[in-house]
């Protein structure tokens, strides 16, 4: 990888983690579209709980973290950290299995 593109990813995953650990606070908190018209027509209340709603990450949040805004923005820092993990060890693999190809 040369500078140029260590230089991009650099700032791309900075900006993302700024938006992500600073600007999430301030996102809509009006329901969604299918929370809205479950609630319109009535079936709101019949919902139940995501096999994962105890997690420590469910509902846009660390649980634990009593500050709104930092349980938030951790949240959205640690979502950007697992993306980039994964997405690293995606294309760590597809290289190696590109580069097996070639020999």
């Amino acid at each position: 990888m040369n500078k140029v593109s260590k230089r991009f990813y650099l700032y791309f995953f900075l900006t993302s983690a700024l938006v992500a650990g600073a600007l999430s606070f301030y996102a809509s908190s009006q329901p969604d579209g299918l929370e809205k018209v479950a609630e319109d027509t009535g079936f709101l209340d019949t919902a139940k709980d995501s096999a994962v709603s105890g997690s420590p990450l469910a509902d846009y949040g660390v649980a634990g973290l009593e500050n709104e805004r930092l349980s938030l923005g951790l949240s959205g820092i640690i979502g950007i950290l697992v993306t980039a993990l994964v997405a690293f060890a995606v294309f760590a693999i597809a290289k190696r299995l590109k580069s097996g190809a070639k020999n």
